[in-house]
């Protein structure tokens, strides 16, 4: 198999082969994703408004930063709960609905607290939100788009990965 030096030429022609490039993959999907989200979306928050470039920027970043631990968090929580030592191989659906789901989950929380009681940000008449809850549409969105786009380039195995019947038996 062919070897590459840049990962993402890597990512576009080759599946991970077994749990650790599974995770190199989500989270390197998570933060080019979450990088340009965080970016597009500044215009339906406050501080698109009153802050500096350089404070957008430290915006990003610090958003950014902060849904990478929650990428991370997620997906090991519900490889804990769901998975197997065999992931991605086996159990990659049961993974990926808990991941999102506790994504979206903590999403809703997070901005509750955020614009609701701390106040840490507001939205701009340009957000949508979602009535009764009053959650910003776009961070639904990004919590339900990024991580199944992250699952799926994860994916299950292809043709030439090896199944759980192609593998050794364990030793013991």
């Amino acid at each position: 198999m062919r070897k590459y030096r840049n990962p993402l030429v890597a990512l576009r022609f080759q599946r991970p082969t077994g749990w650790l490039g599974a995770l190199r993959t989500y989270l390197l999907v998570s933060l080019l994703s979450h990088l340009a989200w965080e970016t597009i979306q500044l215009p339906l928050y406050t501080i698109w408004s009153t802050a500096s470039p350089g404070e957008l920027a430290f915006a990003v970043l610090h958003c950014a930063g902060g849904d990478m631990l929650i990428a991370l968090a997620t997906l090991v929580a519900s490889l804990l709960v769901t998975g197997g030592s065999d992931w991605p191989f086996m159990g990659h659906r049961r993974v990926a609905v808990l991941t999102v789901s506790a994504g979206l989950a903590y999403t809703i929380f997070s901005e509750w607290l955020n614009t609701g009681v701390r106040g840490a940000w507001t939205y701009s008449d340009l957000m949508p939100t979602l009535p009764l809850i009053g959650t910003g549409l776009s961070p639904l969105l990004q919590w339900a788009l990024i991580p199944t786009a992250a699952l799926v380039m994860v994916g299950r195995p292809s043709s030439t990965t090896p199944r759980q019947t192609d593998r050794p038996a364990p030793e013991g």
